[in-house]
């Protein structure tokens, strides 16, 4: 099944031939920029979790929030999280926003309670737990990390992440009361846990790709997009989102999204398969969802392999 206007014989042939290769992709959606988007489904398009692709609508909800004065991406996470600070570790105090967004916390806190249960304040343990390296010296790919910077939103604006987007994002994308898990303490997990369709999740890939524009409104301000991808860290090949091996696709890592190594795109990435690549090269953007048991990084290799040459 599709949707949107007839796509062309190529692409259509692509795409069929991608669902082919065993790779549980569960739908498409290809947006290139001033022509109707191409969509594809080989299950029923229900909002299912995009897991860590998660992680990069709570960086835009930053980029919101400095671009409208509550905060700044070099404020000391502490100065939001003041009523915390008497419970926090060693060296807790020198930890930036910019060091939660590109993974160079030092944090190494793994949140590995079943479906985010935990008792008492996950933020008061991550921020008690011993540091892994100063902030600032080295990646290490925790979803700690971005449940902090959902506090943040939280303490800043007086609204859950959630609430904090609505009006500012989700709403003016079309994205009518999307859902996203939450803590035991009722905040979004930010991390993870945010319910979307595969067109809603791409709308925020076309919105990157767009420099913050959707349909002749600025939505995000188009110098921290910019941010997003020039502020990047090398991650020594750290294995992402089930990846069995080191990739090339996974060594650089900006602002909660990662940078591939081909054709300057950048991507929002969750486990499974839930994908949303910026291609400015094609002017184009490509985003799936799956469910696929090994490497995601078989389906980046699939989409250069089917889709991207057609991308014309």
């Amino acid at each position: 099944m599709g949707s949107g206007s007839r796509p062309g014989h190529e692409l259509m042939t692509a795409i069929r031939a991608m669902g082919d290769q065993g790779l549980a992709v569960e739908g498409i959606h290809v947006y290139l920029r001033d022509r109707p988007p191409v969509e594809h489904h080989w299950v029923a398009d229900i909002r299912r979790d995009i897991f860590s692709a998660s992680k990069t609508f709570t960086s835009v909800a930053v980029g919101i929030a400095q671009a409208e004065g509550l905060l700044d991406i070099e404020d000391p996470v502490l100065s939001h999280l003041g009523h915390l600070t008497s419970a926090s570790a060693t060296d807790t105090d020198a930890i930036t926003i910019r060091q939660l967004l590109t993974m160079t916390s030092g944090i190494t806190y793994r949140w590995n309670d079943p479906d985010a249960d935990h008792p008492g304040d996950a933020a008061i343990d991550i921020l008690t737990t011993t540091l892994g390296a100063a902030p600032g010296t080295a990646f290490a790919y925790r979803g700690a990390n971005t449940y902090l910077l959902s506090r943040i939103i939280q303490a800043c604006s007086g609204l859950d992440l959630q609430d904090f987007l609505l009006p500012r994002l989700f709403l003016p994308l079309g994205i009518r009361n999307p859902q996203w898990l939450r803590c035991p303490l009722g905040f979004s997990l930010g991390a993870v846990g945010l319910q979307l369709r595969t067109a809603e999740l791409a709308r925020l890939g076309r919105v990157l790709l767009d420099g913050g524009r959707f349909l002749n409104q600025q939505l995000l301000p188009a110098d921290f997009i910019a941010s997003m991808i020039a502020d990047c860290v090398p991650t020594d090949g750290h294995v992402a989102t089930g990846a069995a091996a080191p990739h090339a696709d996974n060594s650089r890592y900006g602002r909660h999204v990662w940078i591939c190594h081909r054709d300057h795109a950048w991507r929002m990435d969750g486990i499974y398969g839930q994908l949303s690549i910026v291609l400015p090269r094609h002017e184009a953007c490509v985003t799936t969802t799956a469910h696929y048991q090994g490497p995601t990084t078989d389906i980046l290799d699939a989409i250069w392999s089917h889709i991207v040459p057609v991308l014309t």
